[in-house]
């Protein structure tokens, strides 16, 4: 076993993410397929690490001290820069997005559960290869693993609950380009040299115009440290309650409270440019740890069955997004890319679907209405209706002993 400590985890991190983009760059089939940075490299690190075990039995552990601030630190990035005014900017489509995504919640959990009845496995097993890792990850998932083990006497839920995150977690990156890259075909794009007058929105367009002044940048991460103290706190003071929320949406909560408060009292305006080189800093970093950390032999070691039903739930977010998503949404290029956002949180995560859309932007135009959607309902509404599906899906007659 060799260990890197927190510094070490942070060079070998970089170095991903620097990879990442040499590959992108160079290897053709990454670039048509669009495939984000940050996935790219940090797979190749986890398979890289895997051979390494096979042959020689030495194994690499990271010290991820830093993994989690790094996502709370994104979310608290997209709360920083949620203008309240872009609710209402989101309008019908909005609504609309909200309708779709919890669509795609009733099916994920329908096809675990008849999945894992087809196959002779657990019920819960159902659920843990559905909402609650796919659209819910690694959070909810250790969460609900510990509850299954703790109170029903499932053996080893925490364990499936990661991989089965992990598995979403990979998936959401693989596939949202090539979905994105299928709808674009046929659908008319911006271009990168389109007369644009519209303000990007937070993540959109993370490479332009970010010149910030050393004042700015600490003013930055002072409103960021405050969102993670009070979000953690809030999230303590929570636990155990009806309204227990995961950390990074309290975190998410203070930021968007603590900027929208400040701007309408007049005391500061949120420097949006900052905020948002911050949070896409965090987010790369988040996502180059989480990947070249995985341990790919524990998930050769899932059960076949298991595996099965991990498939076909990739396959049934790609269907879902080019048949629901996109159509509903408006076959449009905004549509295209918010299919591209909705395989990034509907299989893995929130840092995935921007990750995933900044992709397809960089290369075919901007789309301010997924920039604007996705965040908001892949960090913020997700969560909230996800916990309430997931308990009403436990009364059901399948689970005699939880109903009880």
């Amino acid at each position: 076993m060799y260990h890197l400590d927190i510094y070490g985890t942070l060079v070998a991190a970089t170095l991903v993410l620097l990879l990442g983009r040499k590959l992108v760059q160079t290897v053709p089939f990454l670039e048509k397929y669009t495939i984000p940075e940050p996935v790219a490299g940090g797979l190749l690190a986890a398979f890289a690490l895997l051979v390494v075990k096979q042959f020689t039995g030495w194994e690499v552990s990271f010290d991820l001290s830093l993994k989690d601030p790094l996502m709370l630190t994104f979310f608290a990035a997209i709360g920083l820069n949620a203008n309240l005014a872009s609710l209402k900017a989101g309008g019908r489509s909005l609504v609309i997005f909200i309708f779709v995504v919890v669509g795609l919640l009733f099916v994920q959990n329908t096809v675990g559960l008849a999945l894992a009845k087809m196959l002779g496995l657990d019920p819960l097993m159902g659920l843990l290869a559905g909402t609650i890792t796919l659209s819910g990850g690694h959070g909810t998932g250790a969460a609900w693993g510990q509850i299954f083990t703790e109170r029903y006497g499932f053996e080893s839920a925490t364990e499936v609950a990661m991989a089965c995150a992990t598995f979403g977690l990979v998936l959401g990156g693989l596939i949202g380009g090539p979905v994105a890259r299928f709808l674009v075909k046929n659908t008319k794009t911006p271009g990168l040299s389109a007369d644009d007058t519209e303000i990007p929105t937070a993540f959109e367009k993370p490479y332009t115009g970010r010149l910030i002044t050393p004042l700015v940048m600490l003013e930055t991460i002072a409103m960021i440290s405050v969102c993670l103290l009070a979000g953690n706190y809030i999230q303590s003071a929570l636990k155990g309650t009806p309204f227990e929320l995961p950390t990074f949406v309290c975190v998410l909560f203070i930021g968007v409270i603590l900027s929208n408060g400040l701007s309408m009292l007049g005391f500061y305006r949120v420097f949006d440019r900052a905020v948002s080189v911050l949070g896409n800093v965090s987010l790369s970093l988040f996502l180059a740890m989480a990947l070249m950390s995985l341990k790919l032999w524990q998930l050769a070691s899932l059960a076949l069955p298991m595996l099965i039903i991990l498939s076909v739930q990739s396959v049934v977010m790609a269907l879902y997004a080019i048949f629901i998503t996109y159509r509903v949404m408006g076959k449009n290029f905004d549509a295209a890319v918010l299919s591209a956002g909705h395989c990034g949180f509907g299989l893995g995560a929130t840092p995935t679907a921007i990750a995933n859309m900044q992709a397809i932007t960089d290369r075919f135009g901007p789309s301010h209405v997924a920039f604007l959607l996705v965040p908001m309902v892949g960090a913020f509404f997700i969560d909230i209706v996800n916990a309430a599906i997931i308990k009403l899906y436990l009364l059901l007659p399948v689970f005699p002993s939880i109903a009880g």
